[in-house]
């Protein structure tokens, strides 16, 4: 199969974004003459993230439906049909013979276009529980890979290939040591090392809750990294001058191999993807889920995981010094950290990229 065209969508957040990525990466590899085009939400970070990886990518007019009564609401049904409109533009010069969504508000009117037009189509479904568009999809698509078990509550049974999540490839290949990361990073490898994440712009609640106990985390013989967001990076480090080097706070990690490579424990949001990265690391972790997510997907995510006796789950609501109390007990708990370890490790599934597209090949030559 030569000169073959992939149309990919997927954007709002870096959980969809990444993923994308990593199949069209995948995809190159495999089909190295073929061609891609992303579509995306204009304005979103996919409209800067994707032509940083190579690819080209046009934006669409849309957006989600807000939760709360709001005027940007009563202007929803016109960008869903300018949506539609330029989407089947857009497969007119580009005529596509794939169509992959990973989520995020674009994927629908493209994967939805793309349907209409007979080309065969693959939804990604990163999370426990799917959104909205993703189940509308769900009739329309010729394949749906899942990260999770039991997805046919949700989806055709039939369509579903239980693939994992794809993952950045320089945080899954040749990762350091423990000592050599730690040692880059100027943290003392004799010491347990705590990684808080919160995303690229920052969790408002995680850093009220690491900024309530941080004084005493730093008596606990503890490196600690805590990665804030540039939202909060400015008011926290005028706040926390008195940090240790082995005490950093950064705006964000550029370097989440050497992170997650000296990390002993992590306290994390419960994104797909980040859940996705732990698990094929066999990372022990606290997860704080966002309640302020489409389906409240992430609290259903970190249940699955804390289910299977896979992660900690804390909860937004609690206080700072029960998750004080928390990490406290586990970091003295070796044997309970290592069980954390072992049954995250057994939800890896560190071959997506590549089971998502042996998917698209066997669907491709069944076309032929």
């Amino acid at each position: 199969m030569s000169n073959l065209r992939f149309i990919i969508s997927g954007g709002g957040t870096g959980g969809h974004i990444f993923p994308a990525i990593a199949i069209a990466d995948e995809l190159k590899k495999r089909f190295p003459s073929a061609e891609f085009l992303f579509v995306g939400a204009q304005g979103k970070m996919e409209m800067e993230k994707v032509p940083q990886a190579g690819y080209a990518i046009e934006g669409l007019w849309i957006s989600g439906l807000q939760r709360k009564i709001s005027l940007d609401n009563l202007s929803f049904p016109l960008k869903v049909l300018s949506s539609l409109w330029k989407s089947r533009r857009i497969l007119k010069k580009f005529p596509a013979d794939f169509a992959i969504g990973t989520g995020g508000y674009a994927s629908g009117p493209l994967l939805y276009a793309a349907a209409q037009k007979g080309i065969p189509c693959l939804i990604q479904e990163q999370n426990s529980y799917p959104g909205i568009t993703n189940k509308i999809l769900a009739a329309k698509a010729s394949s749906i890979c899942v990260a999770y078990e039991n997805m046919e509550r949700f989806f055709p049974a039939d369509k579903i290939t239980l693939s994992g999540n794809p993952l950045r490839a320089n945080l899954t290949r040749n990762l350091p040591s423990k000592e050599s990361a730690s040692q880059k990073l100027g943290l003392d490898p004799n010491r347990k090392t705590l990684l808080i994440l919160g995303g690229s712009l920052g969790a408002r609640r995680i850093n009220e809750l690491i900024a309530a106990i941080i004084n005493d985390l730093t008596e606990q013989n503890l490196n600690i990294i805590w990665q804030c967001g540039k939202l909060y990076y400015e008011s926290l480090s005028q706040q926390f001058t008195h940090l240790a080097p082995e005490h950093q706070l950064h705006a964000f990690l550029n370097n989440m191999n050497e992170a997650f490579a000296a990390a002993d424990l992590v306290i994390s949001r419960a994104g797909a993807n980040t859940l996705s990265e732990l698990a094929a690391l066999g990372k022990a972790s606290i997860l704080i889920p966002s309640p302020n997510v489409a389906e409240d997907h992430q609290t259903k995510n970190a249940t699955y995981l804390k289910d299977r006796e896979a992660a900690l789950l804390f909860k937004e609501s609690e206080s700072p010094s029960e998750l004080f109390k928390l990490l406290s007990d586990l970091l003295r708990a070796d044997n309970e950290i290592k069980k954390l370890e072992q049954n995250i490790l057994k939800l890896a599934l560190p071959q997506a990229s590549a089971t998502i597209v042996d998917e698209i090949d066997k669907i491709l030559n069944h076309a032929e």
